[in-house]
């Protein structure tokens, strides 16, 4: 079984330094049911692969294995005739946890920077077995922003007849923390298995909560990840459901009531929100969209704007909190039947890839890019701009420059104890740029609210329009 990781951003020997693992070295681990060997076919300054290779000792699985059950025969025929020692499994799991344990802790001695890089990673992963379809690697990973590509193994190669195996060539391509692609390998793929070689108990619902503390919550095949991870123990699987923290249930009204208002109350001498949403509005009617989806709809103000125009057949609001949309709902059942009939509500996270998202004339993004962590941006722009691909985006955030206008500020230098950062208008700009040349989109951008000759508008929209050259 054999797991191979390929880094490509100068210089690619920095994955040497993040698994700790030397380049130049062949290295073997002694483990419970075999063994692990990590080596590198290739490390040059502009490519470096690693490879985990697991060579497992199916005597070694039968041992200590309890007898006694009515079948006890075929129980034992099938400890020594399985897939076990050839397919990757739950044995690869451990053996990330094993060898490459750092690098899942997210720990690099002297190199700490580097751990929170995102990199331009490709994982492999062979035989892997997919039992639930072939699309469930796909269902499993995109959301997570991955390319990916698979390819069937026959049952038989000299018998084609027989059709094909469960068993898979996955390939996994991403910007992404090479602990997060560890984190994402460990859980999913025993979940792809649907088996584990060891008893589940308690401590297997702490690893999955902490692997997948990041991700997990806001993945849209959750329960499935969760109950196959845990082997279809009910009690488990609804123990672990209930855990699982989103971020809406974290301090719910403070986060979004509290901390909402005291950005309100900072901005309402200009009316700024009022004049944000007017704003927004009027770009989205010039945009001649007929299909509109608001990400990070929150109680669904906007929504209901939207809804009230005629010329819009459609509208979707988004949103990580569950709280939140329920509101946007209550809001929304004070509209006439007929408007608010255009509008549907979805639960989710901007960092996934979601097909629910594709292909609408026009997104809308007020005030929310600056809640996410940066580090997660590159997963956030892929899934916006690659996949889901609007042909109008109006995004607004904060202009920093303009918080010195502000008498006070209760989250400091920031307008919201949950803004992970505000831009100027001069990284806004260079942000947008990179975006149309990578993805094939032309930018322009507008002030909203009063104009200071010194430090611009409080607040700045970047409007993005794709090229009709690159709208297929």
């Amino acid at each position: 079984m054999l797991l191979t990781i390929t880094n490509s951003a100068q210089p690619a020997t920095d994955l040497g330094y993040l698994l700790h693992k030397h380049p130049e070295r062949c290295q073997a681990f002694e483990l419970a049911f075999g063994k692990a060997h990590v080596f590198y076919p290739e490390a040059s300054e502009t490519r470096c692969t690693a490879a985990l290779l697991l060579d497992v000792d199916p005597i070694a699985l039968t041992r200590g294995r309890r007898r006694g059950n009515a079948n006890h025969d075929m129980a034992l025929f099938d400890h020594y005739v399985n897939d076990r020692p050839y397919v990757v499994s739950s044995f690869m799991s451990v053996a990330i946890a094993q060898v490459f344990g750092s690098a899942l802790g997210g720990r690099c001695a002297g190199r700490e920077a580097l751990v929170e890089a995102t990199l331009p990673l490709q994982a492999t992963i062979t035989p892997l077995p997919c039992r639930g379809g072939d699309d469930l690697p796909r269902r499993l990973f995109e959301p997570l922003g991955y390319e990916v590509s698979s390819a069937s193994h026959p049952l038989d190669a000299h018998e084609p007849e027989w059709g094909n195996s469960p068993y898979f060539t996955v390939t996994l391509s991403a910007q992404v923390r090479l602990q997060d692609l560890l984190a994402h390998l460990y859980v999913l793929v025993p979940v792809l298995d649907d088996a584990k070689h060891y008893w589940v108990g308690e401590d297997e619902v702490q690893k999955l909560l902490r692997h997948g503390e990041r991700w997990l919550a806001m993945h849209p095949e959750r329960e499935l990840i969760v109950r196959r991870y845990l082997r279809h123990r009910r009690s488990l699987t609804q123990s672990a459901l209930a855990r699982i923290v989103t971020e809406e249930e974290i301090d719910p009204e403070l986060r979004e009531v509290e901390r909402d208002a005291e950005e309100r109350v900072v901005e309402e001498a200009i009316n700024l929100h009022q004049q944000r949403l007017g704003a927004v509005l009027a770009a989205v009617r010039a945009s001649g969209a007929r299909r509109v989806v608001d990400l990070g709809c929150g109680e669904g103000r906007l929504l209901e704007m939207l809804a009230r125009d005629a010329a819009l057949d459609e509208i979707v609001g988004l949103d990580a909190s569950s709280r939140a949309l329920d509101r946007a709902q209550r809001r929304l059942d004070r509209l006439a039947p007929r408007q608010r009939n255009k509008v549907r509500l979805l639960h989710g996270a901007l960092t996934y890839r979601d097909q629910r998202l594709a292909g609408y004339d026009a997104a809308t993004l007020v005030e929310v890019i600056e809640h996410l962590e940066p580090s997660r941006l590159p997963t956030f722009e892929r899934a916006l701009f690659a996949f889901a691909r609007p042909r109008t985006l109006l995004l607004t955030t904060p202009n920093r420059e303009y918080n010195v206008r502000f008498a006070s500020l209760p989250a400091g230098r920031l307008r919201h104890r949950d803004h992970r950062f505000e831009w100027t208008r001069a990284e806004l700009h260079a942000w947008a740029e990179r975006i149309t040349k990578q993805y094939g989109y032309d930018v322009r951008f507008l002030g909203i609210g009063p104009d200071d000759p010194e430090v611009g508008s409080p607040s700045q929209m970047a409007l993005f329009s794709l090229r009709e050259e690159d709208a297929s």
